[in-house]
């Protein structure tokens, strides 16, 4: 008995879609779920206590940022990420591997370059300073709070996880992007591959010796950037490792996330569960729980509430705009979050643009609680057989065309 399991109990009548319960020795995830983002083992500006109010089942915290900030050591002697952060709540962190890639090759303005630029094995930001080298055995990188250099491999990963203490883990992955070459993602998927062996050795020496200890569950994370045949033979070889369910991670454009989820789960097993990381968009998970995938996490939903933009059943808009300024509705008349019952948008306008703090608090809640309640809605209506008829109700009649 390991403290971990996932079963499957209802299906998509179409599609690779399915309803499911994750066991974890911190409580239960029925999924689908969406799983906020609490980057620095705390969902931005939102208690933990309001986190569980809103809906929440499962939150992720990145590795990196922890190890580097107070350290894996200080939450290991908290006893852990959840009792650190006061959550009590089934957790995730992830490997490390794209907080460490991303930032040391300025991956946000590489998400606004052209993806038809000239692809190069070697892709770095215009502006930017490469802060992380890649080689086979690991990534040297330099701290992107004070400029030490920090070197994570396969191993390290697992030791600062367990140390962490989340109830999954993720192996260590290299992350690329659609501008890297075809080449390049080819020796990106095999280095993946292999270090996804050695975490899995790492991950059962750690597993025997932390006696005592919760179980902690080992995703593997499939790569392969838009290619079928990578991403079918990372999944192919990543399905007969010793692994207890399997991240979808990497290089996608959004048109083809669909297609590339349902590429990814026809090779993994049946019994194990599937993490998409990094998507939140409504249309997004739509289309990633039709083609199979189980679990969510993004930074969207937070990190917008932050900047002003809330969710609305209809569509998006930002709070700061003029016209919400005599505005006394809700945020949304269709949420059921404390906000959207208490607060109006006049308020919320107020608030951002006099700057107080409790702006990102009450719309970050707002953002939090659709999304969880979007994965609840749409779990249900897998049970009840009505996933179409509520993917055309929330994002219109071409959903279906």
């Amino acid at each position: 008995m390991t403290g971990f399991s996932f079963s499957v109990e209802q299906r998509l009548n179409s599609g690779l879609g399915r309803t499911g319960v994750i066991h974890t020795p911190h409580g239960d995830i029925r999924t689908p779920a969406f799983t906020p983002v609490g980057t620095k083992a705390t969902v931005k500006a939102v208690l933990p206590e309001a986190m569980r109010g809103l809906g929440a089942q499962v939150i992720l915290a990145n590795a990196y940022h922890l190890y580097l900030q107070p350290g894996a050591d200080i939450v290991e002697e908290a006893g852990g990420l959840a009792a650190f952060m006061g959550w009590g709540g089934p957790t995730i962190t992830d490997s490390g591997g794209f907080q460490v890639l991303s930032l040391g090759v300025g991956f946000k303005k590489i998400l606004a370059m052209d993806v038809s630029s000239k692809r190069s094995d070697d892709v770095i930001a215009a502006g930017k300073d490469r802060l992380a080298h890649v080689d086979d055995d690991g990534v040297t990188f330099k701290s992107h709070l004070d400029g030490k250099m920090h070197r994570f491999t396969p191993e390290v990963s697992m030791q600062v996880q367990h140390r962490i203490g989340a109830d999954i883990i993720f192996a260590f992955d290299e992350c690329t992007t659609l501008l890297n070459t075809r080449e390049y993602q080819e020796l990106s998927v095999a280095r993946t591959q292999r270090w996804a062996e050695r975490c899995v050795t790492e991950h059962e020496r750690l597993t025997a010796e932390r006696v005592g200890l919760p179980y902690q569950a080992l995703f593997a994370v499939v790569q392969g950037a838009q290619y079928e045949d990578l991403r079918r033979r990372s999944a192919r070889a990543l399905a007969e490792l010793d692994v207890d369910g399997f991240g979808i991670g990497g290089a996608l454009e959004k048109d083809q996330l669909g297609t590339i989820v349902r590429w990814v789960c026809e090779e993994l097993p049946e019994h194990k569960p599937r993490h998409l990381l990094g998507i939140g968009e409504p249309d997004d998970v739509f289309a990633a729980v039709l083609s199979g995938a189980d679990t969510f996490d993004c930074v969207a939903p937070s990190r917008n509430a932050r900047n002003g933009t809330v969710f609305h059943s209809e569509k998006r808009f930002h709070l700061t705009n003029g016209a919400y300024r005599r505005d006394f509705r809700p945020i949304d008349d269709d949420c059921d979050c404390y906000t959207c019952s208490t607060y109006t948008r006049a308020y919320l306008h107020h608030l951002f643009k006099a700057k107080e703090m409790l702006a990102s608090t009450l719309a970050t809640i707002h953002n939090e609680r659709y999304i969880v309640r979007l994965l609840d809605r749409i779990r249900t209506s897998i049970e009840e057989g009505t996933f179409r008829e509520l993917r055309e109700e929330v994002l219109g009649p071409q959903a279906d065309a």
